[in-house]
């Protein structure tokens, strides 16, 4: 059932919203992961930020594309967000402050991949400032260090964080841009994971911004 009702939501209210409302611009489409298990890593402006990345898988696969959320935001409270959030959205639920081991903290997340699921993480924990990239957080690479078997591809967003910020209820039609990069090669430590995805989200972000003023002078 929950499979119905979450091809019935992007079929009516996503993919409407993303394609007619906002605009969306794509650049790299055949890097983008069709079959799982894989792993999207992608920057974290604002709440349309997930559904934005699932909109972009036709509607025959939309069940097996899941962004990972935080239980205590989420799942908090039993009411209309946690019944969108586990059916129309399928959310993989993470204990977002980390509480016991990491085999606990990525169980959800096996298990997802397990079933050939394909995730969307955002490694900097929480929505940040719009258009402004914070801290990248090392959990995902302690999930993809247990998992040779899992592609991971870094995507941009970008004007999603002025469309609906954080704070915000309104949504405000500005264009989107989503790059999506090509998959990264596996590395064999934290740090040096960490500096290669900022560098990669580093380096999509100012294609995101030069692009953006070539349209300004344009106009």
């Amino acid at each position: 059932m929950g499979r119905i009702f979450k091809v019935i939501f992007f079929a009516l209210l996503v993919k409407p919203v993303v394609l007619v409302i906002l605009g969306l611009n794509l650049r790299g489409r055949k890097s983008l992961p069709i079959k799982g298990p894989a792993v999207i890593v992608a920057n974290h402006n604002s709440h349309l930020d997930a559904l934005v990345l699932m909109s972009l898988y036709p509607l025959s696969m939309i069940h097996k594309v899941r962004p990972v959320a935080a239980v205590d935001y989420f799942l908090s409270k039993k009411g209309f967000l946690s019944w969108l959030s586990l059916n129309c959205i399928s959310i993989v639920p993470m204990k977002r402050k980390g509480e016991g081991d990491k085999a606990d903290l990525f169980s959800a997340c096996h298990q997802a991949l397990d079933q050939e699921d394909i995730l969307i993480l955002f490694p900097e924990g929480s929505r940040g400032k719009p258009e402004q990239l914070s801290q990248l957080k090392k959990g995902v690479y302690y999930l993809l260090s247990e998992r040779n078997d899992t592609q991971v591809t870094p995507v941009m967003i970008h004007g999603l964080g002025r469309s609906l910020p954080k704070g915000e209820a309104i949504l405000v039609p500005f264009n989107c841009d989503v790059i999506i990069d090509e998959p990264m090669e596996p590395v064999d430590n934290a740090t040096e994971f960490i500096s290669q995805l900022d560098s990669c989200f580093e380096r999509l972000a100012e294609q995101c911004i030069t692009k953006q003023l070539i349209e300004e002078e344009q106009e």
